[in-house]
């Protein structure tokens, strides 16, 4: 049997739950009032990017409100392309791209998937992005991707991204949030290296971002 106390303490939490859910519903919901990641830097740990599109269907099946699709290219020949979804608050922050669905769909034959991880400046703890590589053909995708939200905060999982958005909406009535994705191609014998890059590429994409963060009102 449930006590007074215990049903008085229930009682209580419940009306305070539903008092704190009308209120926030009564926010209104933020809008995208300036993308700013087309500003993000076409030169970049000494790679040279060139913006490029995706087919009408594809923009219409990732359904971004901003979209950043550039390949950076060093000296040497070596190619990173750089995908950024951007979802604001009114589509939820979120994609429902998955790359460990979409590279199979493809023909794509998943050989290794992991987290990698590195330590940011200023951070106590290491940031965790996911490594996947891919074969076909002879030829293997190299890819590394992450979710971001609040600028800076990087995240290598839905789950995590979703609790994130969870609080960022309550606190600061917002939970956009961005899919960020690195890949490169090469043969067998360059795959260690290829990983390297990205690694490092990933490290200076994630410490730039948040200076080139959308701004919602």
């Amino acid at each position: 049997m449930i006590s007074n106390k215990t049903y008085v303490i229930c009682l209580v939490s419940l009306i305070a739950t539903l008092v704190i859910v009308g209120l926030l519903s009564l926010r209104p919901t933020p809008v995208v009032a300036r993308t700013n990641l087309e500003y993000l830097p076409m030169e970049i740990g000494g790679y040279r990017g060139t913006d490029d599109t995706f087919p009408e269907s594809v923009n219409r099946e990732l359904n971004a409100d901003k979209q950043l699709y550039r390949h950076y290219r060093s000296s040497d020949g070596s190619q990173l392309d750089l995908y950024i979804g951007y979802y604001g608050t009114a589509k939820g922050g979120r994609t429902g791209h998955n790359p460990y669905a979409c590279l199979p769909g493809a023909g794509w034959a998943i050989v290794d998937s992991h987290k990698i991880g590195f330590r940011q400046p200023n951070n106590s703890s290491d940031t965790e992005l996911n490594y996947v590589r891919a074969r076909r053909n002879g030829v293997n995708t190299i890819m590394a991707h992450w979710y971001q939200a609040a600028g800076a905060t990087v995240m290598s999982t839905g789950f995590q991204q979703n609790i994130e958005r969870f609080w960022g909406r309550l606190l600061r009535n917002r939970n956009d949030g961005a899919f960020v994705q690195i890949t490169t191609q090469v043969p067998d014998a360059k795959v260690v290296d290829a990983t390297a890059k990205a690694r490092t590429f990933a490290a200076q994409v994630i410490r730039l971002l948040p200076q080139y963060w959308p701004i919602e009102k």
